[in-house]
């Protein structure tokens, strides 16, 4: 039995042998002394380990998963997770963690579902991760939430633009760093985060290929790298941006109004909505829908859903199927060609 400390939690962590198998537990302390502490006050049963379930009350554990996951995950992830905790405790009060149970969060997720369909499913998924982490930290024994089914929401198709509209929205873009970003977004399908995140170093001109990469301070999505292959006419937008001086040792950023300095994803949202506005186009148009029209793009052209689902660096083809009723025209001329 001892502790140790990793990068995947701020918390010493408890390590010991149960029936020949290594298992860890949370002291739930960032502070040696109080690690050993735990050491010495831990339990253990004939057959298992037998931890104190520790009372906090629920705005408590609000603030220290907030904490926990405030620079591992974006910030509208952060802003939701902080809502979603805003809402069940308006809901159940400020009551202890171990206090909520199946029954009061069924009255939640009902409640909430009159109301607001995809706030209650999304209030479930992202509050069932947080009572997950609880139950690692010893707050709970179990996961209330995994004994309730998610609630049931009608999944619209994506909204996308065509390539016609994409130019009719860069019209109406005034800066030429912005036109070439949309751009970018509406041929590659990378993310927001991602592409304010790429480097030169992630462009190889020679292959037309662009990587996604991990590193200290950026990780995509699905924890994965993944390569996209540059159009011919992106490959000449990118090359217009192309610095006369690249900073190496810094690999300066591809999108940036100040030399190292990231954009903000906030302000580029906001200004793509403006040229949108600005062109008379449907309101419903915002910045992921370039990440939905490449795709929607490559599945109308015939492009299998396997590879739109690797472009789009997708951890599971569920995802991606949500353009496959665009292949149904591409079924009927196959068809009719018997």
């Amino acid at each position: 039995m001892f502790i140790s400390k990793t990068k995947k939690s701020p918390f010493y962590q408890l390590t010991y042998d149960l029936n020949g198998k290594r298992t860890t537990v949370s002291t739930k302390t960032s502070n040696i002394q109080e690690a050993y502490k735990f050491m010495a006050n831990y339990q253990r049963g004939s057959d298992e380990p037998k931890v104190r379930i520790d009372f906090i009350s629920l705005s408590k554990f609000r603030d220290e998963y907030l904490e926990y996951i405030k620079t591992s995950k974006s910030k509208n992830y952060f802003l939701t997770v902080q809502n979603s905790f805003k809402r069940l405790i308006d809901f159940s009060g400020d009551i202890n963690l171990n206090r909520i149970d199946v029954r009061l969060l069924d009255k939640f997720l009902t409640s909430t579902f009159t109301r607001t369909k995809s706030g209650a499913s999304l209030y479930y998924r992202t509050l069932k991760a947080a009572f997950s982490k609880a139950v690692i930290w010893n707050y709970l024994s179990d996961n209330p939430f995994k004994k309730i089914k998610s609630p049931k929401v009608a999944k619209p198709f994506p909204f996308f633009i065509s390539e016609i509209e994409l130019k009719i929205i860069l019209e109406k873009t005034q800066k030429e760093y912005l036109k070439v970003l949309f751009t970018t977004a509406f041929y590659t399908g990378m993310r927001l985060g991602e592409l304010l995140n790429m480097r030169w170093n992630w462009i190889d001109f020679k292959q037309n290929i662009i990587t996604v990469q991990c590193s200290a301070t950026f990780t995509t999505k699905s924890k994965k790298e993944r390569i996209i292959p540059i159009s011919p006419f992106l490959r000449s937008q990118l090359s217009n941006q192309l610095p006369k001086v690249i900073d190496l040792e810094n690999n300066s950023f591809v999108y940036t109004r100040i030399n190292g300095i990231k954009l903000n994803e906030d302000f580029i949202s906001k200004q793509f909505k403006r040229s949108v506005r600005a062109a008379g186009l449907d309101d419903k148009i915002h910045f992921h829908t370039l990440r939905h029209s490449f795709a929607s793009l490559l599945v109308q052209r015939g492009v299998s859903l396997y590879v739109v689902k690797e472009l789009l660096g997708h951890e599971s083809l569920v995802t991606t199927q949500i353009y496959s009723h665009l292949q149904q025209q591409n079924l009927r001329d196959a068809v009719n060609l018997l």
